[in-house]
């Protein structure tokens, strides 16, 4: 798993990540809590907290904008896509509080923390599961050829 987080993309190669394999069982249980009491995040072996470096991202992407918070998000959906191939259940998490979270993995002020997975073998079997199509919106409203619509 380490591998897809090491050689995911991202801009220019900068990898202005840095990923904390949280595996303590307090230290998860007070990560759950401080993602608005998602307490279950805790029944995992393993809580992935992605954090990103501003400072050091590529800075004009798209001509204008810091790439940190995206190649961070990049690398944790190469994480997320080889666990769920590896049988292994993962939930992006984007509710949390991050003043919290740097408080309790003494992450530095400059230090963004962009989202957090769970990592373990989930509860229910639920790979090969079908996709309900009626909570996925039409691919008419997300895909056009050639032009923005």
């Amino acid at each position: 798993m380490r591998q897809a987080l090491r050689f995911a993309p991202s801009a220019c190669n900068i990898q202005p990540w840095h990923f904390i394999l949280v595996t303590d069982p307090d230290l998860r249980k007070k990560i759950a809590q401080a993602s608005k009491d998602q307490n279950w995040m805790a029944d995992a072996p393993i809580i992935v907290v992605a954090c990103a470096y501003p400072e050091l991202a590529y800075k004009t992407m798209g001509g204008y904008g810091n790439s940190a918070d995206i190649d961070a998000a990049i690398a944790l959906d190469h994480l997320i896509l080889a666990a769920v191939a590896d049988g292994l259940g993962t939930c992006w998490i984007g509710a949390f509080s991050e003043d919290e979270i740097k408080k309790l993995l003494k992450i530095p002020d400059n230090v963004k923390v962009t989202a957090m997975t769970p990592l373990g073998y989930p509860a229910e079997a639920k790979l090969n599961h079908p996709v309900d199509e009626n909570l996925r919106k039409p691919e008419s409203e997300i895909f056009s050829v050639d032009y923005y619509p």
